[in-house]
């Protein structure tokens, strides 16, 4: 499916249920809406290293994804659309790039989520991928060095969203 195709699919779902929407959907975003969503994310990103010493580190990966996603949430307002799905999220943000609307590249994209990666999850490097692993298996914690390679990509992509939605 064309990128055109699944965000028209996007923007339909949006119409559909009211506040309980599954796509995208146009609003009057204002100021406050994107503070409150990069407040979210900061929260999210102090939680990463709190997980991790309460010795709940696999949670810090799900903590990692959301202070990025609450970023592209942050996004998204900005350019006065909601989301309540995340792949809408990621093909607006990706459409967005491909218009030039954002310095963001779809590499600093599929740092966080790549369509492409459909086998062996289990080691994938993708934000959500480790994100996903540590949900559903039953491993608890992260190695070390996985940890701190999480933290510092979270970080800098964090600083780089937050930069853009602060613009």
């Amino acid at each position: 499916m064309s990128l055109k195709d699944k965000l028209e699919k996007c923007f339909k779902e949006g119409e559909i249920g009211g506040e309980r929407h599954k796509g995208l959907k146009k609003i009057d975003a204002n100021q406050e809406l994107i503070d409150k969503h990069l407040a979210k994310a900061a929260h999210n990103l102090n939680a990463v290293a709190d997980f991790k010493n309460i010795g709940y580190s696999d949670w810090s990966a799900n903590a990692a994804f959301y202070a990025l996603y609450h970023c592209l949430l942050a996004l998204l307002l900005k350019h006065n659309y909601q989301s309540r799905n995340q792949n809408c999220t990621f093909t607006f943000v990706e459409d967005l790039i491909h218009k030039g609307k954002t310095p963001l590249t779809l590499e600093d994209l599929k740092e966080i989520f790549d369509r492409d990666v459909t086998e062996d999850l289990a080691h994938s490097e993708k934000i959500l991928d480790i994100r996903e692993t540590m949900q559903y298996s039953f491993k608890t914690s992260l190695e070390e060095e996985e940890f701190n390679k999480l933290l510092e990509r979270t970080k800098s992509l964090f600083d780089k969203l937050r930069r853009e939605v602060e613009k």
